[in-house]
């Protein structure tokens, strides 16, 4: 029994270490990139904050293979301009106005788009 509990432990030991995937932040000319890992220590997200610490300028997030789903902008904290979100065999494109969805357009895999852009 004493056996089965140090297994447990150290097993949950090291998948709790696993999980501490610390966000890195550096200084980029005016403005502060952030980068959000996943567990594994691939990138989930990243974007830049202003020297307020607001959200500002292009922000990307990636699923744990790798792939983009989601580029958009902020303007000090609020989405703005066309933002671009992919799921599976659909892109949609949310038109954003005074950080309020003002459009929404969906393409899929049949209107010959190209689903995966990576930048």
């Amino acid at each position: 029994m004493k056996k089965i509990l140090l297994t447990i432990a150290i097993v949950f030991s090291a998948t709790m270490m696993a999980q501490d995937v610390k966000p890195t932040f550096e200084k980029q000319g005016n403005l502060i990139k952030g980068t959000f890992f996943y567990d594994n220590g691939d990138i989930r997200q990243e974007g830049f904050y202003n020297k307020e610490g607001k959200l500002h300028g292009v922000w990307k997030s990636y699923d744990v293979d790798g792939k983009k789903i989601a580029m958009g902008q902020y303007a000090n904290g609020v989405k703005t301009g066309k933002w671009f979100f992919w799921n599976a065999d659909k892109l949609s494109e949310v038109n954003y106005a005074d950080n309020a969805i003002a459009s929404v357009t969906t393409w899929s895999n049949k209107d010959n788009v190209v689903l995966n852009y990576k930048n």
